[in-house]
Formats: structure tokens, sequence, C-alpha cells
């Protein structure tokens, strides 16, 4: 019998966009957090968090363009790879081949015999937040390996929507402002992601009254 295949854990972070980054350093910092199968980490996870967050922070600000903004942007990114590197190193060590350690770790394990596609997680509205007039701000709560997402919209009226529109968007951050929207009226949300298996279900509506 063949020996099982070592459980690796998926790199990649060189290749995809700045706030996908950011969404799996935040989801291995939820996985290893409080994590009794990973104490001693080669990175404090204090440290990683505050390194998430001043890269989130670059990001917004390189998004005017300036040369020194996106200069510590890279750097940033530079740094919390670095950081999610290791502790893919240590993770892949310490949950001895186990794959339900490995996957509590937040961690995506890289593709092998073991690791079939799976179905996506079911993808929610974080939050909706009112913009300008006219103008509603809806984040979807990030599904791992989502290839993009979409949000769908209707007014109601006596509790029931009416025609739903759709919003497709690659990304669940930042959050996506719907436009055109007629103040004085609520509005239901719902999401849904694509992954390699297919779209997920709708989401349960979120609703939020504009003005």
């Amino acid at each position: 019998m063949s020996e099982p295949k070592q459980i690796r854990a998926s790199d990649g972070f060189s290749r995809v966009l700045d706030l996908d980054v950011v969404a799996r350093g935040q989801a291995i910092l939820n996985g290893l957090s409080g994590n009794p199968a990973y104490e001693h980490p080669p990175v404090e996870l204090a440290v990683l968090k505050a390194a998430l967050d001043s890269y989130s922070a670059a990001i917004a600000e390189a998004l005017d363009g300036s040369k020194k903004a996106i200069a510590d942007r890279n750097k940033r990114r530079r740094e919390v790879i670095t950081m999610l590197r290791l502790l893919g190193r240590y993770v892949e060590v310490t949950c001895k081949n186990d794959l339900a350690i490995f996957a509590s770790s937040g961690f995506e394990a890289a593709s092998n015999s073991r690791t079939p596609p799976q179905p996506l997680a079911q993808p929610t509205i974080d939050y909706i937040e009112q913009g300008n007039s006219g103008q509603l701000l809806v984040a979807i709560k990030p599904v791992k390996k989502a290839r993009n997402y979409e949000l769908q919209y209707a007014a109601l009226s006596g509790g029931t929507p009416g025609q739903w529109t759709t919003i497709t968007v690659t990304s669940s951050r930042p959050a996506i402002p719907v436009n055109g929207l007629t103040p004085g009226t609520i509005y239901a949300f719902q999401v849904r992601a694509l992954g390699k298996l297919g779209h997920t279900d709708w989401s349960n509506s979120s609703t939020r009254m504009c003005i």
C-alpha cells in the first residue's frame, strides 16, 4: 500500500489580489486563534492581526495611485505573505497529516488526490450601510475558493420582494455600492458564490431602508 500523501498548505499568495490575501489571512487568523491543536505558532497571532490591519489600510491608501502608497502596500503585502508561509509550514507539520486538524487551521490544502473540489460554504451578507442618498453599501462575508459573487436585490412591497436585479462582483471587499435606489424604500439583498462545482444557494435575505 502506498504511503498517504503529505498534506501541504496551498500557497499561491503571490498570484492573488491584495484583498484576497487579506481574506485568506483573516481566515487563517480566525482558524488558529484559540485552536488547541496549534498552541505554539511561529508567528504571534497578535502580530499577524496587526500586519493584516496595516495591510488593509495600505490597500485603501494606495487607491489614489501615489507611488509612495503603492510601495507601502507592496511592502505590507510581502510582510503578511512571509508570515502566512511560516504558519503554513508549521501547520503542515503540526497537523500530523490529519485533514480535519489541518482544515481547522484556516489554511487551504494544496490540490492532491485527498482533497477533491468541495462545495463552497454558504456566503452571507455581512452588513449593509447607507452610502449617499439613493445608495446602499453591501458587504459580503468572504467564502474561501469563491471565484466570484452574485448579489441580487429587490424593493420590498408589503414584505414581498419585487423584481430582482443581479450584480456580479469578483471580490467580497470593499463593500459593494448599490446605486439608483429609491429613498424611503426597504430593499432585500441576497448573495451567492461561484466555485468549481457551480453556484451556492442564495443566502437568506438581509434588508435595509435606503434614505
